[in-house]
């Protein structure tokens, strides 16, 4: 039974390579252990509940490691990545239809000002957020 529990564990750490979750390999850990367990007793029932035992308590016990020691870091993309950029009002901001134009990057956006504030052709702004479709600026002082 013990080149079962070797076929197993060979099918885990293939998958955990195909895989990034760090899950799967504690699975083939487990069937080492059962199979180390499997030249004790041909027990079919302990071997199993020795590899759901020791493949449950390996994966709790590093979950917080991996947590502590893998920093996940997010990177903004597509239009979130312009927050916080500047830009330069290319059509007037007026209060009346408060939509105008702003470049960003080399590219046209629609824009609104801030608490709907005016802000004039030539403006340099900063992108505070992003509603739907339009930026939401504010002026650079």
């Amino acid at each position: 039974m013990w080149y079962i529990w070797l076929i197993l564990a060979g099918v885990f750490v293939i998958g955990e390579v195909l895989t990034a979750g760090f899950l799967i390999f504690w699975l083939g850990i487990g069937s080492l252990i059962a199979m180390a367990v499997s030249f004790v007793t041909d027990n079919i029932i302990i071997q199993t509940t020795v590899f759901l035992i020791s493949s449950v308590i390996l994966i709790l016990a590093t979950k917080p490691l991996v947590k502590k020691f893998a920093k996940v870091e997010t990177t903004k993309t597509n239009a979130f990545s312009l927050i916080d950029k500047k830009g330069i009002v290319t059509k007037d901001i007026s209060s009346i239809n408060s939509t105008g134009q702003v470049k960003v990057e080399g590219e046209l956006w629609s824009a609104t000002g801030e608490n709907d504030i005016e802000i004039p052709k030539g403006t340099e702004v900063k992108i505070k957020e992003i509603k739907g479709v339009k930026l939401i600026v504010t002026p650079i002082k």
